[in-house]
């Protein structure tokens, strides 16, 4: 047994009996093994008494260390037991709407472990991720919760698409100003009813006059439309990746968007982390974006 742990036990108790008792040690033993540590620091950790243990104002100090050093070494062993045992449990999961880069790997991460039943909450709120019991969300945009611990996932932009056979039809914009004369299809965040703003660039922005031919709360539904040949959209770019790949949607090279950003994933931050939930993370964060 160390030293630190035998002084943290005397402290904690306040005599070397009950010291000795949860030790397993008699009190002279715990009394002895205390002047050792007393000897070989070259300072007086306890006031001895007939009734009573104090702290001096050095071993006050040195308890401080000593637990953040024992709680340490606890949450250390704690892991590793986690990290032993297979991964199983419910995991909460808060997911944004827009589900077709994540459902895939989702599908994976299922068959890669499949003693873990995940609890899958898509919604385009700001969740309360503690508040709300969730084991891990996740999000676009910076993390700014100090309670969390995050990991990003990957980066992504914001396009102007619109189809071929709108395109054909209606021409192309060849700057901001043209917007006025297009039918738009927009985003409308479920939780306000607000739309979502198309991050133009500065110049452009203050030029753009944007109809809202459409507006839905669904991406899947905004895709749907634009490959419809009804308008243009402005769409993360995983989210039409296949559409763009296959030709049924076209990337605008006007009007200039300027917005880019990460997406993450966010915990609870604590000490230890149960074993479903850091498979999780570690799945997703090597495939979401590998490509």
């Amino acid at each position: 047994m160390s030293g630190i742990e035998l002084f943290a036990q005397v402290a904690r108790q306040g005599s070397l009996v009950a010291a000795g008792r949860q030790l397993g040690l008699s009190a002279s033993a715990v009394g002895k093994g205390l002047q050792r540590l007393e000897q070989r620091l070259g300072v007086r950790l306890v006031h001895r008494s007939t009734r009573r243990l104090a702290l001096t104002a050095e071993g006050q100090q040195y308890l401080a260390r000593c637990q953040r050093i024992l709680d340490e070494v606890d949450a250390a062993e704690r892991e590793l037991q986690q990290g032993l045992a297979a991964p199983r449990g419910r995991l909460k999961v808060g997911l944004p709407h827009e589900s077709g880069l994540l459902t895939p790997h989702l599908a994976g991460f299922m068959r890669v472990y499949p003693q873990v039943a995940l609890d899958l909450d898509y919604n385009d709120r700001l969740v309360d991720v503690i508040g709300e019991g969730f084991d891990v969300v996740v999000r676009g945009g910076e993390p700014g919760d100090s309670r969390l611990a995050g990991r990003r996932l990957g980066g992504y932009r914001m396009l102007l698409v619109a189809s071929p056979g709108y395109l054909a039809a209606s021409g192309a914009p060849q700057s901001a100003r043209d917007l006025a004369r297009h039918r738009c299809l927009h985003y409308r965040f479920p939780s306000s009813g607000k739309l979502l703003p198309w991050p133009l660039a500065p110049d452009d922005e203050a030029e753009a006059r944007l109809p809202i031919s459409a507006s839905c709360n669904t991406g899947e539904a905004l895709i749907e439309l634009a490959v419809r040949d009804l308008g243009i959209a402005c769409l993360p770019d995983f989210t039409v990746k296949g559409e763009l790949a296959c030709g049924a949607l076209v990337a605008l090279d006007t009007p200039r968007v300027a917005r880019s950003g990460n997406m993450y994933l966010l915990w609870p931050a604590t000490p230890a982390m149960p074993p479903r939930l850091r498979v999780f993370i570690d799945y997703m964060a090597a495939h979401v974006f590998a490509e």
